[in-house]
């Protein structure tokens, strides 16, 4: 008998069907990973365990008994807790306060000290480690995560979901992480872990489920798969993995960096690199260590705290985001939704965002219709981008194809230096491959790549020189190949390069 038991759950959201007839099994002391792309329907089907969504049909079983769970509340008196990527901690509060509230020990008053015997107690059989009167605001990311789940086995729960638990870990951080599973799952505990990493889904799940557009491809026992036969699931089609990269020719300074503050928690110096024609320099870092922040400083949207911006040879640190565009910087933002496309006008509309002036459009103050036209369709075909026609919204399009078109509007028009900030996020395998190749190629040609990415696996296979971002900082530079990943999470935990 299966610990869980989802049948033939469904959910729309306004007519969008995230989850259809999706059938889940879940045995007792797994864990299971749930492997699929972003939005793939994952965390939905999540969440409908977990009672924070009510499915729209289907029903649930935990251990054999059918149960409505209609609230977090009524999921965790079934023993089941969920670790969501965005933590639900009080940072002003100590570690053993966060822990205990809500289940304190004592009738009238709170007995610390029995709460505590109890805390240690736990911990000692899953080796957590606390500092219990730590505040959770002088906690790591990683220290954090694990309070959350130390909270949700303190709580009762016997099934622990984890939605996408390394991607704010440093390489570290994550060994922790998986040492501690492997004990939840020596103490019979079940643990379904979402994410879209081969990788982890290899080393440590027992069984897998693959989900694809909010359907379940096949579940299998993980012994059984290989990388190239998950990563075909979940794209539908056959991957290569195989990118040959040439070495790298650098050659003249196309982007200068000085002092560069993008953070108030920054030192001094800030940041401080250059960039060469014919190189891939990438920006490693645990999220929200001032990634985003130099991107908007490089691409105009911001100004730094303080520090210069030097490109070909002249300052641009007070230039607006068009007149760095005319000098030939482009940008593929981190945010592609947000601010690289418009998803209510057609394909060729957005291949002339940003470029209204160019000389390649424009001439004498009127916009070239048939030139902006013959560009789109050139780009199309060169990128390989599947679309119905040109004028068709660009919002009909899949994730990879509205990259790519972001993509090839920045890089077609022959810039000097392209901003990559996670190029690749929420694309599947198959448009990852085709970036990737893309980027290299840019390279090859003598353009300069500033690739900025949370993914250390991209960083590392794809960069030429990397440099560590933590609290604002470069903290530590080198050639990429000098770099080992155990090196890289020091960095990226704060260790600074002696």
């Amino acid at each position: 008998m299966s610990e869980i038991s989802m049948h033939r759950i469904c959910k729309s959201f306004d007519r969008h069907k995230v989850l259809d007839e999706v059938n889940l099994e879940v045995e007792k002391g797994e864990i299971h990973c749930l492997l699929g792309e972003n939005g793939a329907g994952k965390t939905t089907l999540m969440n409908i365990l977990y009672g924070l969504y009510h499915a729209d049909s289907g029903e649930t079983y935990i251990k054999g008994k059918q149960v409505n769970i209609s609230s977090p509340k009524v999921a965790q008196q079934h023993h089941i807790g969920m670790v969501h990527q965005h933590f639900m901690l009080i940072e002003s509060m100590t570690v053993l306060q966060n822990i205990i509230l809500g289940n304190e020990e004592g009738k009238f008053s709170i007995d610390y000290a029995r709460s505590r015997d109890k805390v240690l107690d736990m911990e000692r059989t899953y080796h957590f480690n606390f500092d219990l009167d730590k505040p959770i605001s002088a906690l790591s990311v990683g220290e954090k995560q694990r309070v959350e789940i130390f909270k949700a086995i303190y709580r009762g729960a016997d099934i622990i979901v984890l939605d996408e638990p390394t991607a704010v870990l440093t390489p570290q951080e994550v060994e922790v992480l998986f040492h501690i599973l492997d004990d939840m799952r020596a103490q019979q505990k079940t643990i379904i872990f979402i994410t879209h990493k081969l990788y982890e889904t290899m080393e440590l799940s027992n069984s897998v489920t693959v989900l694809r557009n909010g359907k379940v491809v096949q579940t299998l026992r993980t012994k059984d798969a290989t990388s190239q036969l998950l990563a075909t699931m979940m794209v539908g089609h056959e991957v290569s993995f195989d990118i040959k990269k040439t070495p790298c020719r650098p050659g003249e300074t196309v982007l200068d960096l000085k002092n560069l503050r993008v953070l108030p928690v920054a030192d001094p110096q800030g940041i401080s690199l250059k960039l060469h024609k014919g190189e891939i320099y990438g920006i490693a870092g645990v999220d929200g260590n001032g990634q985003q922040e130099l991107e908007s400083c490089i691409i105009g949207t911001s100004r730094p705290i303080s520090g210069s911006i030097f490109f070909d040879g002249k300052e641009i640190t007070n230039l607006s985001v068009s007149e760095r565009k005319m000098r030939g910087i482009a940008a593929i933002p981190s945010d592609r939704l947000r601010n690289a496309i418009l998803p209510d006008m057609s394909i060729v509309d957005n291949y002339l965002l940003g470029f209204q002036h160019h000389q390649k459009f424009a001439k004498y103050g009127f916009l070239g219709l048939n030139a902006l036209r013959n560009h789109a369709a050139k780009m199309i075909e060169a990128y390989s981008i599947k679309v119905s026609s040109l004028t068709q919204p660009i919002s009909q399009l899949s994730g990879g194809n509205q990259q790519k078109i972001v993509f090839s509007r920045e890089a077609g028009l022959e810039p000097l230096l392209l901003i990559a900030a996670q190029p690749v996020r929420g694309l599947d395998i198959g448009a990852i491959d085709a970036i990737h190749r893309q980027l290299l190629e840019l390279r090859d040609s003598g353009k300069a790549i500033l690739l900025i990415s949370t993914e250390l696996s991209e960083i590392m296979e794809m960069s030429d020189r990397i440099g560590v971002l933590y609290k604002g900082n470069v903290i530590a530079e080198r050639d990429a190949d000098k770099f080992t990943i155990r090196e890289l999470g020091l960095f990226m935990a704060g260790q600074k390069a002696s």
